[in-house]
């Protein structure tokens, strides 16, 4: 055969030179064995036809008996080499019992012909019987446009090859072109894309939040439609490499779904995908196709293309209707609840199977203090997590462990598994400093808030990083950056909640009154902002004024349908009426609140309040179902279940006991354990109670100055006032009267507005005049 005449065999990104017995794969040569090579060839020659066993060997072999092993062999070594899993196979299909058949379109190609027809939708136009004439021509009409289109950008392609991208480069995703008048499409298949496209350990994709940020800097609305023209300039503010740009055009009952991957800087084409859906029910499927090819082609290999590729009805949902809805929640997420929750409850109306929906609503319900809602979505979620993808797998199972069973130590493994698989993923560092919110080890929560910032590469100030500073006591720090969200107008209310807060600290009066009153008329987070206030009058020794706090903090909760919340209230107002002695107002309280939810925190916190107050029948029944329950929650079997029974243990006189079971708590009890109440270090609280019981002098003193050293974990709780009296008595057993009659003037100072019939304060009062 001459050079000239020479055939070439192309099919998917392969090309075989049969004369010079090679195999390519975009333009590299692969290593094959020569009879894997002979193989090959005879399945490419008699494509989509089924070769027998026997017919293969004789081809293979034609002058020798060799064993049907050795075909098997040759087969494997094939399937490995083009990627071509045994089962669902794409290109060598095994029918049992008979042989195998090569089932991928195969082209002839002279070896001076440069053009590869890449497309296998766009070179085989199928016309349905039922379909017109005139429809048939218009087919054909767009196919020889999108051929044409092939054939010019295979030229050039060849001519100036584009380079693959890094896994370092970022990508822009615009939203598709909706040509089909269809308004379903719209921000739909952006939504089925991204979702595809974020199953690859290998793109990194611009996050939408990053997106509207930059937006915003253009002088954009952040919710602005991403043209073309639009999603380059974002691409090159981003420092991005390459921008996502998508149509889907309808002809008769076909759709045309077309990506180019262009490169933002120059505008010229890194990739180009075509596929054909042949109604509408088979636009996700068509969606499927050319985000693996789009991937393949922007460098990601072939096997982690096929090692996390699930199909868009199992990534997202086969309903567009669904799919639809939830971009809509996604666009608004961030910020707006109040809309969000309901276009999140619409796509499970759509698709009750939809896994991320429920997943995502039952994270947003937890977010605003409805935690029976949240955990119920979040375990339907983890029900249906066979239909996800593996990152989004890794999202159910975190925050399953995390907010459903509360193993935390289950969390962190899962969070560490994720990060190795998606290094990049600012989701990730993010999710895991909650755990170690909940673990109570603060330093970590700083450093994994700070590096999910650096990963997400947004300018935007975290409201988790302010907390994260005011947990370590660096109240300058969270203050400034604070203040700067707000002069950047990033003014959301967890910024005014941080401000709140840091102006507590530091005694701010004013501040926190200013903060306040915005909180309060804010509808989503009036009634927190409530129970804040009414956590500060207690702080001063302000009962009275608390427990009207509390009472308007919970039917505020309970008007914005958000029982739990009003729960926990009531039991955290159990809580302090227990500390100080106010007993049968803690008992009223403390049964009032698990009459309203039995979530977790409102059994613990009521259980904790009956115990202090000395009613454990009651306690002790609440702790038994906590542990049945949640019987994998690290807080409540390491910190609320320990701290509920010590306390009826020190009630009961026995000191010892209490400081014995005290000890499983160890570990966590400087974890945040309720963000509704924000209530922490409980156990330090009691164990300091029971080594004054037991006279225990400076072992009591360095429970409570724990306490004292803590103010941005304490915050405004009522055992941060109470700790100054603490230290004051243990210093009393230690015989230092100096230390002691400080530190119950502190205590006096801090209650200087008390109301005088708190029994603590009279009980304080009179310890001080022994002093003297």
């Amino acid at each position: 055969m001459s050079k000239q005449a020479k055939q070439l065999y192309e099919f998917g990104p392969f090309r075989v030179d049969p004369q010079e017995c090679l195999l390519f794969r975009d333009g590299e040569a692969l290593s094959l064995t020569p009879k894997a090579f002979e193989t090959l060839l005879v399945l490419i020659q008699n494509a989509g036809h089924l070769m027998s066993k026997d017919e293969l060997m004789k081809n293979i072999w034609p002058d020798s008996y060799v064993e049907e092993v050795n075909l098997s062999q040759n087969i494997s070594m094939l399937r490995k080499v083009l990627g071509d899993p045994a089962q669902g196979s794409r290109y060598i299909v095994t029918v049992p019992g008979r042989g195998y058949r090569f089932t991928e379109v195969v082209r002839f190609v002279p070896q001076q012909d440069d053009i590869v027809l890449a497309s296998r939708s766009i070179t085989h136009v199928v016309i349905d019987k039922e379909t017109s004439p005139a429809e048939a021509w218009r087919w054909v009409a767009v196919a020889g446009v999108v051929v044409a289109a092939i054939l010019g950008g295979t030229w050039y392609w060849r001519s100036h090859p584009a380079p693959k991208l890094s896994d370092k480069d970022t990508i822009v995703m615009a939203d598709f072109e909706n040509k089909t008048g269809d308004p379903v499409f719209d921000g739909t298949l952006r939504q089925g894309l991204s979702a595809q496209l974020e199953q690859s350990p290998f793109l990194n994709l611009l996050s939408d939040r990053r997106t509207a940020q930059t937006l915003a800097l253009m002088g954009q609305p952040k919710d602005a439609r991403l043209t073309h023209e639009l999603a380059q300039e974002v691409c090159q503010r981003a420092a991005g490499a390459a921008v996502l740009d998508g149509t889907i055009a309808q002809i008769g009952e076909r759709y045309l779904l077309t990506l180019r991957a262009l490169d933002c800087a120059t505008g010229d084409s890194l990739a180009n995908t075509v596929a054909e859906a042949s109604d509408k029910t088979r636009v996700l499927d068509a969606l499927g196709k050319i985000a693996s090819e789009t991937r393949s082609k922007l460098g990601e290999s072939l096997a982690s293309v096929r090692r996390y590729d699930i199909p868009p009805e199992s990534v997202t949902t086969p309903s567009l209707e669904a799919l639809k809805s939830y971009s809509l929640a996604m666009k608004v997420r961030s910020g707006d609840f109040a809309t969000c929750i309901p276009l999140f409850q619409r796509a499970i109306e759509q698709d009750p199977k939809f896994a991320m929906a429920y997943a995502q609503l039952g994270v947003v319900y937890i977010n605003i203090g409805q935690t029976v809602r949240g955990t119920e979505n979040i375990r339907k979620a983890y029900e249906l997590r066979d239909r996800v993808s593996d990152r989004e797998k890794f999202y159910i199972a975190s925050h399953y462990d995390t907010m459903v069973t509360g193993d935390l130590e289950a969390a962190r493994k899962d969070y560490e598994l994720w990060a190795q698989l998606y290094p990049r993923d600012p989701l990730v560092p993010a999710s895991l400093a909650v755990v170690y919110f909940y673990l109570g080890d603060f330093d970590k929560v700083l450093t994994i808030t700070q590096k999910a910032m650096n990963l997400s590469g947004e300018n935007r100030l975290s409201s988790n990083l302010v907390w994260a500073y005011i947990f370590v006591n660096r109240l300058a720090d969270a203050k400034a950056m604070a203040l700067e969200a707000q002069t950047r107008k990033q003014d959301d209310p967890s910024f005014h909640q941080n401000l709140y807060v840091i102006d507590f600290l530091q005694r701010d009066f004013e501040g926190m009154k200013r903060e306040a009153a915005g909180l309060v008329s804010n509808p989503t987070w009036g009634h927190a902002a409530l129970n804040y206030e009414s956590d500060t009058a207690a702080y001063f020794g302000r009962f009275a004024q608390g427990r009207e706090l509390t009472r308007r903090a919970a039917d505020s909760a309970q008007k914005a349908d958000n029982k739990q919340s009003a729960a926990i209230y009531e039991a955290d107002g159990a809580i302090r009426e227990a500390f100080v002695g106010n007993t049968a107002l803690a008992k009223q309280q403390a049964r009032s609140a698990p009459a309203l939810s039995n979530g977790k925190e409102v059994e613990a916190m009521a259980a904790i309040a009956f115990s202090v107050a000395g009613d454990s029948g009651q306690a002790m029944q609440l702790a038994n179902d906590l542990g049945k329950r949640f019987p994998q929650d690290t807080i409540v079997e390491f910190n609320y279940l320990p701290t509920i029974r010590a306390a009826a243990e020190l009630r009961d006189g026995d000191s010892g006991k209490a400081i014995t079971t005290l000890a499983a708590a160890a570990p966590y009890e400087l974890g945040i354990t309720a963000l509704d109440a924000g209530i922490s270090l409980y156990p330090v609280y009691l164990r300091g109670e029971a080594y004054l019981a037991a006279q225990q002098g400076s072992a009591a003193a360095a429970e409570f100055q724990k306490i004292l050293d803590h103010p941005g974990v304490v915050q405004n709780e009522l055992i941060g006032a109470l700790a100054h009296l603490g230290l004051g008595r243990a210093y009393v057993l230690s015989k230092d009267t100096s230390k002691a009659r400080a530190a119950y003037q502190d205590f006096f100072t801090l209650w200087k507005d008390a109301d005088p019939d708190v029994p603590i304060l009279k009980q304080a009062k009179a310890e001080y005049a022994r002093l003297h």
